[in-house]
């Protein structure tokens, strides 16, 4: 079990922060798999061992309320980051103090393998849930992300509120936008395995890289992104640059904006809502990243050419 605050039970916290991250390895471990191809080229068939990327649900149980809130298709690897973001971005949660723990599920009557996708959250008792607000459906797939949310005037509605550049910030220089998507390939090491995963990486604003998430799902990358900050009490992310694999979806551009991003960037060209949305809320949208070039369609401003 991992604390992520103190706790008044008996059990030691570090014993269980161990047993937590005992299970969380184990789960990371299953990123990839091994599994037998046919390769076929210029007419010849050979048979051969392949390493492919790994999808499997991942089910978030809410120990306050004692039900199932969300399943999601995703790669198992950083399953608490995924929770804490997932919980941050559909607005259950504001502040990492709000997760009292997080485990895996101990029931002994599922597989052990199973019970590895599967999360006891446990929320503040304090905390004002309203379950009727999850925006997910129940089950969602590794590539339709948040469902519902289908206007700006649905996020307005949450209170969030446009990303204003601090007047100390220096424009980013475009050689650093440049340097991006390299670095992002350079770190991905399941996708550099498989070839078939997403990524999102959060940079500061002379272009260090700071910190890597890959998955199945464009949109889970993203939320482990964004978890992994909640649980070192590093939102907002107002002074980050998330760089990420995919195109930029409505979602992508709204899951920024409630972490304070203030510049989004993609390999490939983002939606016409991306761009409306990132238009709104004062988000600078970079797509079609690739070595020398790059789009920009909104928050121009804040790139300086060298």
């Amino acid at each position: 079990m991992v604390n992520l605050l103190p706790s008044s039970n008996k059990a030691n916290p570090k014993e269980q922060l161990k047993e937590g991250l005992k299970a969380k390895d184990s789960a990371n471990n299953t990123a990839k798999i091994n599994t037998k191809i046919w390769a076929v080229q210029n007419h010849q068939v050979q048979m051969r061992w392949d390493d492919v990327a790994t999808e499997e649900p991942l089910e978030i149980r809410l120990m306050n309320s004692h039900q199932a809130i969300s399943v999601t298709m995703r790669t198992p690897i950083d399953d608490f980051d995924l929770v804490a973001g997932f919980l941050y971005s559909e607005g259950l949660i504001g502040d990492r103090r709000d997760i009292q723990r997080m485990n895996y599920c101990v029931n002994p009557e599922i597989d052990g393998k199973q019970r590895l996708n599967i999360i006891n959250v446990e929320l503040r008792e304090e905390l004002v849930l309203n379950l009727s607000n999850l925006e997910r459906h129940f089950f969602t797939n590794s590539a339709c992300g948040v469902c519902g949310k289908n206007s700006i005037e649905a996020l307005k509605s949450r209170g969030c509120q446009p990303i204003v550049s601090n007047p100390q910030d220096r424009p980013i220089s475009a050689e650093i936008i440049y340097s991006l998507a390299e670095k992002l390939r350079l770190q991905q090491k399941v996708f550099a395995a498989t070839g078939g995963l997403h990524a999102a990486a959060l940079f500061n604003f002379g272009g260090e890289l700071l910190n890597l998430r890959e998955d199945v799902g464009r949109h889970n990358a993203l939320d482990k992104l964004i978890g992994s900050a909640l649980l070192a009490d590093e939102i907002p992310l107002s002074d980050r640059i998330v760089m990420m694999s995919g195109r930029t979806s409505f979602e992508l551009v709204q899951k920024s904006i409630l972490a304070q991003i203030p510049i989004v960037c993609a390999v490939s060209p983002p939606s016409s809502l991306a761009i409306a949305l990132a238009q709104e809320f004062g988000i600078t949208l970079v797509g079609f990243l690739r070595e020398n070039r790059f789009n920009v369609y909104a928050g121009w401003e804040r790139i300086i050419l060298d």
